[in-house]
């Protein structure tokens, strides 16, 4: 498929784990990186409809909580749930104790580890199922990776092995962070890159590996994917956007009437655009005139689910502007403010399911998102790394004109499984 210009986003986590003293003994990095995997072959279609419910439920809470944290000043800002969630996931599969149930509290699991697990595993087989390739270039493409990065020399426990690779197909590779730790990062973001269609080329920022990194884990998300309803080059202008500051700015307007699921609530509008063969779906929620703020505070009580029980086809002219930005935070401070403290301390996490030989922690998450939204279709890419380091260290026809500050998610339409959620300040920016 020819990629598309709308790119949701591209988010990556990385676990770095350390020891609180270095053991092992340093060695040169292999030309490539030796892989070292389970035996187990990754398996899916075991979970049952109830737990994957349960798995796309805790989704869809942990975006909004991550977002609601997030979401500050009046700057743009796109995130992958879905992405945060499975890096997070596999590293709770290594957690224990207090740390695991932290981490569960604010993941919002409720299931158990097994079953946990192969919910996720199935949801993932779901999403992926999604794509297909059309006439023409056109169609649908949504695919998830994950990636371990070891340190040679360390220990990590048979049972986390087993899990990551029945149920994320994630093989364990072995590097030398002691001896060339920057070599290691060259070599994750390649990685990433090649995951991604090339739209995040530098997650892993120079000094964030060192010699006290254990293991890296990284998830990388990407969709591409045409509107079942295409806008018409022709028939974009530049026309005005008005900004939460009160400006006023000139903007490539699209516009297209057509039958769209239309719903209206007090405070906002929405409207859903699904992609072709209607299984994803791009929801969009305008707020009315002055009331952003107070309707971005709803995304905590159930808001996606009302726009969602509202919506019928109605006939909408639509007018949406393009728009392209990128986000770039280190997700450590909204994770503690969730809850999950104690992952983060050096001197009590708690992480002895991933290897009993050297105490770990949380030292780095780290996110990148980019979106870019035009006539054809959505592009989207989400990579999370986590880094773990030592203690050392059509009816009526409706107008839409969407000329203010808007929100946005990108959802499975059975499962409801959360992909991508932000908001457009400012399509300029």
């Amino acid at each position: 498929m020819k990629s598309r210009s709308l790119a949701i986003l591209l988010l990556a986590t990385v676990l770095i784990v350390s020891a609180c003293t270095d053991t092992t003994e340093p060695t040169d990095l292999p030309d490539v990186a030796v892989l070292a995997m389970s035996d187990l072959a990754r398996t899916q279609g075991s979970a049952t409809e109830a737990e994957i419910a349960a798995a796309a439920a805790a989704l869809e809470q942990f975006g909004v909580d991550l977002y609601r944290v997030l979401a500050t000043g009046d700057d743009n800002l796109v995130i992958s749930p879905a992405s945060v969630m499975l890096a997070l996931a596999m590293t709770y599969a290594g957690a224990d104790g207090v740390t695991a149930d932290e981490m569960a509290a604010v993941l919002n699991f409720d299931l158990d580890d097994e079953s946990l697990h192969r919910a996720f595993n199935d949801l993932d087989a779901i999403l992926e199922s999604r794509s297909f390739e059309g006439p023409d270039e056109n169609g649908v493409v949504v695919r998830s990776a994950n990636s371990l990065w070891g340190h040679r020399g360390v220990p990590f426990e048979d049972a986390f092995l087993d899990t990551l690779a029945l149920n994320y197909g994630a093989g364990m590779r072995l590097v030398d962070f002691a001896a060339a730790a920057e070599e290691a990062r060259e070599t994750i973001n390649e990685w990433v890159a090649a995951e991604t269609n090339d739209k995040i080329t530098d997650l892993i920022p120079a000094g964030a590996l060192d010699a006290l990194t254990r293991l890296v884990l990284v998830n990388a998300v990407y969709l591409d994917a045409t509107w079942a309803s295409q806008f018409d080059p022709e028939s974009t202008y530049d026309g005005s956007f008005f900004p939460a500051d009160g400006t006023q700015i000139e903007v490539p307007l699209m516009t297209q009437t057509a039958s769209f699921p239309f719903a209206a609530g007090d405070g906002w509008q929405a409207v859903e655009l699904p992609y072709l063969r209607n299984e994803l779906a791009l929801m969009v929620v305008v707020p009315d005139e002055g009331r952003f703020s107070e309707v971005e505070r709803l995304l905590g009580s159930e808001l996606i689910a009302d726009v969602s029980a509202g919506l019928a086809p109605v006939e909408v002219a639509l007018t949406l502007p393009k728009f392209e930005f990128r986000t770039q935070a280190g997700l450590n401070p909204a994770l503690r403010e969730l809850g999950m403290a104690m992952a983060f301390d050096p001197n009590s996490a708690d992480f002895t399911r991933m290897t009993r030989a050297e105490q770990l922690f949380v030292g780095e998450v780290i996110h990148e998102a980019f979106i870019s939204v035009d006539e054809e279709g959505t592009e989207a890419a989400a990579a999370t790394a986590v880094v773990m380091r030592a203690t050392s260290a059509p009816l009526e026809t409706v107008e839409m004109t969407i000329d203010r500050p808007f929100l946005f998610a990108l959802r499975d339409l059975e499962t409801g499984a959360l992909l991508f959620l932000g908001r457009v300040m400012n399509p300029a920016a």
